[in-house]
């Protein structure tokens, strides 16, 4: 008897757990979709170039969060800026850590992907 009532009590605590949101990195469809169109200028543009694109996207989610992601891009573009006032961006410590972990993510993705 006591076997039944504590697989009723799991049963019933099982029942009540609320479904696992999706995954921690989940990134925005449209960032995404960004991120498959410029691999694809840079790859090519057939259809199995766009899956291998994408691929490494789903990749890339795995290893580094949308924020994380977010603030790459950031420097990506900051970077690239003429002036002083970017040069922030091209010359801290935590910008360099960024890329580099960006970069790392990138060529475990190609491995995996490509």
């Amino acid at each position: 008897m006591p076997v039944r009532i504590a697989f009723v009590l799991a049963a019933t605590l099982l029942s009540t757990v609320p479904a696992a949101a999706g995954p921690a990195n989940d990134y925005p469809t449209a960032a995404r979709a960004d991120y498959v169109i410029a691999c694809m200028a840079s790859n090519g543009q057939s259809h199995i170039v766009m899956e291998k694109c994408a691929c490494s996207i789903d990749a890339i989610a795995d290893r580094i969060t949308y924020d994380d992601y977010t603030a790459i891009e950031t420097v990506k573009v900051m970077s690239d800026l003429p002036g002083e006032r970017a040069g922030i961006f091209r010359s801290s410590g935590w910008a360099k850590d960024l890329m580099d972990r960006f970069r790392q993510a990138q060529v475990a993705a190609d491995r995996q992907c490509f």
